[in-house]
Formats: structure tokens, C-alpha cells, sequence
């Protein structure tokens, strides 16, 4: 009776709903289902598209230069209340109690000159002046201003940012566009890599499943004819030997899944609980990539051949900056009007004239060789980075000309690997049958085994070459090969 209740007992316990436990999703996915989702999902991706965002509002940044300021500048209020020495007529001096206001306002629009480097602007200004200690005869508010005035800023044979900006940063924006692209395209041959990572583990699960049913089987079997006595003690042994390792292979092959499996999820922003099942990606593409026409593209699209223009013209610029720290000179000039008036308004009554021409100048006269060391410098570095182009160019060539090169080798070496695997696969199952009808021995089996999982090995290897080698050469040339499409297209 004791027993029964305990009995009883326990299965109510283990039917109680809180001790389920909820099943592990199962997602499937394709090489390309999972290159969308990494796109859209991974912080990779992310981290590009911020990267993108970024650029694109330093490259707003530079063209508001360009654009029209308006600005209003001013002091509200400037108050002071304090005992201020005061100069007399004969020499001496008086402390005497000041407390006054001053404000001052000015509206200004003002534009660069990109192909000179000046800058002109259209101003407006008005000040008051308030003294609180003034006599009931005195004038409290005073009112100064200037009702328009024309000024412009220009410095002469000096270094013109706004010029070689205009050159440098449109460059560097068409930069940042192609290079998220090819970003995104980096995110899809590491994805892949991922993929093939987590591929490989499950074929290798499923390799030693099957391993180890066959092995289980066989040892059945060498048991049957031991005791039928037409085998011997260490052939038992032997196939006992494989079925452990076998087991242990499977052990080792389910936790290569899993590591695999959490790599996966983590970069693709999946549940670390969810199982994943990943479909092979056997049928490739089959297209021809001709190395001229990939040069050519990679050239025609990719970010680091708009740097090797950028950089020289970067150089071009920073010779131009060192020959403009050579001596400086500014011109200032204004024209406009002003006024003082008692009241607001009458400032603008009849205005004054007002006129500003200044040319300011500074001319090393002894600098110990500062310019010339200065000019050396930047002539010297810009041959440098001519040199450097020049040589990262033919690199540039040479890569494409090798991954095309390696594409096409790999393609070619997946189609004799898918034929080993399926000859190696009809071997084995051969040598089971003839194995069960006492034809073939256990050695011949265990090698024909391991060239069957070798070569299934081979050719999962094969294929992840292909589609990383197929992600990298769309990387380099920004090109879809299969499709005929270019992946950047400007603007």
C-alpha cells in the first residue's frame, strides 16, 4: 500500500503542468535566407548602416559651408554698477559712481566665395546705451547702429580650404556609399563562413549517427559469427573498439554543433535556444568571370579606387597649404552707413557714410630655411603618396586577378569532389552489403567507411569554398556575376 501511494504520488508530481518542458524551436534556413537575415539583423550590419548615416551627414556638414549663414549676434544686457576712475581734463583722476547698460545686436547673412577663399557678408547692427545716474537734464538712452554694411573678408595667395574641400569630400561621400556595400557584402562572406561552419558540424552529426548504427550492426553481427565460432576473439574486439569510438565521435560531433549553433544565432540575433537546420547549398550557380572584365568592374566600383584619387589629390592639396603658410595677406573692406541718435528710429534718419579698406600682411624675414624645409616636406610626401598609389594600385590589379583565378580553380575542383563523394558513397554501401554476405573483411570496411566520410568532408569543404570564394569576388568588383547587375550604381 506504501508503495502505491508513493507511486501515486510521484506521477501526479510529474504530470504537473509546471514540469513540462516547452519544445526548442526548429528554424530552417538557406545559404541565402540566412545571408538576407545577417543583412538586415547582425550587429555587423548594424554598425555599417550607422557607419553609412554618419558619413552622410559629415558630408551635409560640408555643404552647409557653402550655403548662406544668417546669424544674430549680440550682448543682452552688459550691465554694471560700480566707482570707476575717471581721467580729469588736468591730469587727475576722480572715482565717481557708474551704473549703466549696454546692448548690442547685429543680424548678419553671410557667404563663402569658394573659388577665391573670402567671405562677404550683409550686416546690420544697433547698440543702446543706458546711464541710470544720469540728471533729469541729461540724456539717459543713447542710440549708435548701422542700418546696412557690406564687408568683405579676403586673404590673398593663401591656402583655399572651401576650393579643395570641394574636390576631397564628394569623393570621400561616393566613398562611404561604395563602401557600405562592399561592407554589407563582407557581412554576407562571413555569414557564409558561419553558415559553413555550422553545416559542416551537422553533416558531421549525421556522418556519425550513421557511423555508429552501422558499427552497432556490425558488431551484432561479428557476435553472431563468434558464437557460431567462424570468426575470432580479436575481431570482436576490434569492432567493439570502433563502435566506442564511434560513440565518441558522436559526442564530440554534437558538441561542435552546438558551438557552432551558438555563433550562428549570436550573429544573426537568434534565440540561443533555437535550433537551427541548415539546407546545403548544392546548387551553385554556373557562370564564367573573365579576369579583365572583373579588373575593369573593380576599378569601375569599388571604394579604394576613388581613394587612390582622393589620396593624390589630398597630396595635391597639402602642397598647396604649405605654400600658402609661405607669408599671408588680407584684404578687409566695408561699405554701409551709420548713425548715433537719441531714439531707435532715428538712426536711420539721414545716415552717415561709413567705409573700411585695410590689406594686412606678414612676410617671414629670417625664418632659418622654415619655408623651405616646410615645401621640401610636402613635395617630398607628395611624391611619396604617388609612389605609394602607384604600388597599392598594381596590388589592387593583382588580387582580383588571383581571386578570379582561385574562383574558377575552386569551381572546378567542386565538381570532382561532388563525383568522389557519390562514388565513395555507392563504394560503401557495397561493402556493407558483401561485408553482411562475409566477402569483404572488417579492414576493407573501415577504410571504404573512412573514404566515405572523407570525401563527404571534401566536398562540404568544396562547396563552402565556392560560396565564400562567389561573396568575396561580388565584395571585390561590387558585381553580381550570376545575375549580370551591378550592386552600387551612383547617383
Amino acid at each position: 500500500m506504501k508503495k502505491l501511494f508513493i507511486l501515486l504520488l510521484s506521477m501526479g508530481i510529474f504530470s504537473f503542468p509546471f514540469f513540462e518542458t516547452k519544445a526548442q524551436e526548429t528554424v530552417t534556413y538557406t545559404l541565402q535566407d540566412m545571408v538576407q537575415r545577417a543583412k538586415e539583423l547582425s550587429p555587423a550590419s548594424l554598425r555599417a548602416k550607422t557607419q553609412k548615416e554618419n558619413r552622410y551627414w559629415q558630408y551635409r556638414l560640408f555643404r552647409s559651408n557653402y550655403n548662406p549663414q544668417l546669424r544674430l549676434n549680440g550682448t543682452i544686457p552688459s550691465y554694471s554698477q560700480a566707482f570707476n576712475s575717471i581721467t580729469q581734463p588736468d591730469g587727475s583722476i576722480e572715482f565717481l559712481e557708474v551704473q549703466q547698460n549696454f546692448m548690442d545686436l547685429e543680424l548678419g547673412l553671410q557667404q563663402v566665395i569658394s573659388p577665391t577663399g573670402g567671405v562677404i557678408s550683409v550686416n546690420t547692427s544697433t547698440n543702446r546705451f543706458d546711464n541710470f545716474l544720469a540728471s533729469p537734464n541729461d540724456v539717459q538712452t543713447r542710440w549708435s547702429g548701422v542700418p546696412v554694411n557690406i564687408r568683405l573678408q579676403q586673404p590673398i595667395f593663401a591656402y583655399n580650404p572651401f576650393k579643395w574641400d570641394k574636390k576631397i569630400q564628394p569623393l570621400l561621400f561616393e566613398e562611404s556609399k561604395r563602401a557600405y556595400v562592399q561592407e554589407m557584402e563582407q557581412v554576407s562572406f562571413f555569414v557564409s563562413q558561419l553558415f559553413f561552419d555550422y553545416l559542416l558540424a551537422q553533416a558531421n552529426v549525421d556522418i556519425a549517427t550513421q557511423n555508429l548504427s552501422n558499427t552497432e550492426e556490425i558488431f551484432e553481427i561479428e557476435k553472431a559469427r563468434y558464437q557460431l565460432g567462424t570468426t575470432f576473439e580479436d575481431k570482436l574486439l576490434q569492432v567493439e573498439l570502433q563502435v566506442l569510438q564511434a560513440r565518441q565521435d558522436l559526442a564530440q560531433a554534437k558538441l561542435d554543433l552546438e558551438s557552432s549553433a551558438l555563433a550562428v544565432n549570436s550573429f544573426i540575433g537568434l534565440d540561443p535556444n533555437t535550433l537551427i537546420q541548415l539546407e546545403s547549398p548544392e546548387n551553385v550557380p554556373d557562370f564564367d568571370v573573365n579576369v579583365d572584365n572583373a579588373i575593369s568592374l573593380a576599378f569601375q566600383n569599388r571604394a579604394e579606387a576613388l581613394a587612390f584619387q582622393r589620396r593624390k589629390i589630398e597630396a595635391e592639396a597639402a602642397l598647396a597649404e604649405a605654400k600658402g603658410q609661405r607669408f599671408a595677406v588680407q584684404l578687409n573692406a566695408s561699405y554701409g552707413f551709420n548713425n548715433a541718435a537719441l531714439t531707435f528710429p532715428d538712426i536711420y534718419q539721414n545716415p552717415n557714410t561709413q567705409a573700411l579698406v585695410s590689406l594686412g600682411f606678414s612676410v617671414p624675414v629670417l625664418d632659418w630655411g622654415r619655408n623651405k624645409a616646410r615645401m621640401a616636406q610636402a613635395e617630398a610626401n607628395q611624391q611619396l603618396v604617388e609612389y605609394t598609389v602607384e604600388q597599392d594600385q598594381i596590388n589592387f590589379e593583382q588580387e582580383i586577378f588571383t581571386k578570379v583565378k582561385n574562383f574558377l580553380m575552386i569551381k572546378e575542383r567542386l565538381q570532382v569532389t561532388k563525383v568522389s563523394d557519390e562514388v565513395a558513397q555507392r563504394r560503401y554501401e557495397i561493402a556493407i552489403k558483401r561485408y553482411q554476405s562475409g566477402n569483404v573483411s572488417i579492414t576493407d570496411l573501415s577504410i571504404a567507411q573512412n573514404e566515405k566520410d572523407t570525401n563527404r568532408r571534401a566536398y562540404f569543404s568544396a562547396l563552402r569554398d565556392f560560396w565564400l570564394a562567389y561573396y568575396e569576388l561580388r565584395a571585390l568588383t561590387l558585381y553580381d556575376f550570376e545575375t549580370n547587375q551591378l550592386l552600387y550604381t551612383a547617383e
